[in-house]
């Protein structure tokens, strides 16, 4: 981990209680088993503090009890005519156990109709990462709007590593915070120990569980969807799993391999905990079904070799 800057970035500055900025409820890290959301505890933390009356605080205030501080260590400047705030140079911003780390931390800001200001949009350049207990992503830029409440990650090597998943992708890595629901564009592949689901884009959906932590319930997968599990490797063109049951579903030309067996059909489920796989029939435009299709290859046994007859007899004629 880099030094702390000498000063870490604090408000003793006069025009930081004047511009009165006024933030949007930008939501804390999401505690689930994705951790994409954690870049939106950082909404407030490059923006000055609220219209303040009375004594300055030491750190800048969130929406929660617990304050965010900034390090840059080449500096933090504001720029009135680009409406924005820059800190520099192995920038980081931290808020609780969440840590985000970049090159440079930018929040642009724009004017607003009482006079004041308001933060609209949050970046995060070069060396883009996310830590917090529950994960880290990576990346080389991460960019949060505040009109649309979506996050984007995007960059070379984008992955993004919890306890029991990783998580990678070709082009971007996405959080819709009003949907609740990670995005993997491009390529995507997530990892869960021996299973493995890969499509051209996977999207995860959370839900509070008994103890109000967010965590994936469903995963969708969207072209080119390939599942493999110990024993069996599946294709189609769309799938849904479900993190409680185990059990995958594959639709449209789907087929499934065991070994050298192979099932065809238009429906398959796929039990990823125990291994059982069943693959169905689909309806014609007609109301026919059409058929499924079966490739079994039986194991052959190798044949045995007769016994090498022995030559002690022709050895004592011989004699």
């Amino acid at each position: 981990m880099a030094p702390e800057s000498p000063h870490p970035f604090e408000a003793p500055n006069p025009f930081w209680r004047s511009l009165g900025h006024r933030f949007r409820n930008a939501a804390g890290p999401v505690a689930g088993g994705f951790v994409l959301g954690a870049f939106l505890a950082a909404a407030p933390a490059l923006a000055a503090a609220d219209k303040a009356k009375g004594a300055e605080p030491k750190t800048i205030p969130i929406q929660s009890d617990k304050p965010i501080e900034v390090y840059a260590h080449e500096g933090i400047e504001w720029d009135q005519n680009a409406g924005t705030y820059i800190a520099r140079g192995n920038a980081r911003a931290i808020q609780g156990d969440i840590t985000i780390y970049g090159n440079v931390l930018t929040a642009r800001y724009r004017k607003v109709a009482d006079g004041g200001s308001e933060i609209w949009r949050l970046d995060a350049d070069g060396k883009v990462r996310i830590e917090s207990p529950k994960g880290t992503v990576y990346g080389d830029k991460a960019v949060y709007d505040m009109d649309t409440s979506i996050l984007v990650v995007t960059g070379n090597n984008l992955k993004l590593v919890t306890a029991k998943e990783t998580v990678t992708a070709r082009d971007s890595l996405e959080y819709w915070q009003l949907k609740d629901m990670f995005v993997a564009r491009g390529n995507a592949l997530a990892i869960l120990e021996e299973r493995k689901i890969k499509a051209d884009i996977l999207t995860a959906h959370l839900r509070k569980d008994e103890n109000q932590e967010s965590k994936v319930y469903r995963v969708d997968a969207f072209g080119s969807v390939l599942i493999t599990t110990p024993t069996d490797i599946a294709r189609g063109d769309k799938g849904v799993y479900f993190v409680d049951t185990g059990i995958a579903t594959l639709t449209g030309s789907v087929k499934i391999t065991r070994d050298d067996n192979q099932l065809n059909g238009e429906i398959a489920e796929i039990n990823m905990n125990t291994g059982v796989s069943r693959i169905l029939a689909g309806a014609k435009k007609d109301g026919e079904s059409k058929p499924v299709r079966a490739l079994i290859i039986p194991t052959r046994k190798s044949a045995k070799k007769p016994a090498a007859k022995s030559n002690k007899r022709s050895e004592k004629i011989k004699k």
